[in-house]
């Protein structure tokens, strides 16, 4: 069984800054993923960005590559999302999650939800003036 617990939400403003944290416990002998993704109110869970649990390579979505740099601390069973140049339409619910379970090596990790079956409980992140 995997725990993943989020922090790190606030309010920042327009062009502000902010890393997300997802601490993951426990235990599994397989290769998976861990994925950021995000809910804003009245839309769907999108996928955000994801990094492989051993190898560390990383996919991103359209929306947010160039802006948001997802990141491991292996030691410390974390993963980060360092958000930058954060718009109001970034305003949304943040979850980390696992899945993508038994990846083969040069596969990229999926940002599709339905990939993802470990979630935490959310972060809000609002940004706005």
């Amino acid at each position: 069984q995997l725990q993943l617990v989020e922090s790190g939400g606030g309010l920042v403003q327009p062009g502000g800054s902010l890393r997300l944290s997802c601490a993951v416990s426990g235990f599994t002998r397989d290769d998976y993923a861990i994925g950021w993704f995000r809910q804003a109110p009245g839309k769907e869970r999108e996928g955000i960005s994801c990094i492989r649990s051993r190898g560390g390579s990383t996919n991103y979505a359209d929306s947010v590559k160039g802006r948001f740099t997802i990141s491991r601390d292996s030691a410390k069973n974390t993963v980060y999302l360092q958000m930058n140049s954060l718009k109001p339409d970034d305003t949304a619910v943040y979850y980390c999650a696992a899945g993508g379970w038994g990846l083969r090596v040069g596969v990229r990790c999926p940002v599709a939800r339905y990939e993802y079956n470990y979630w935490g409980q959310g972060t809000q992140v609002t940004v706005s003036s």
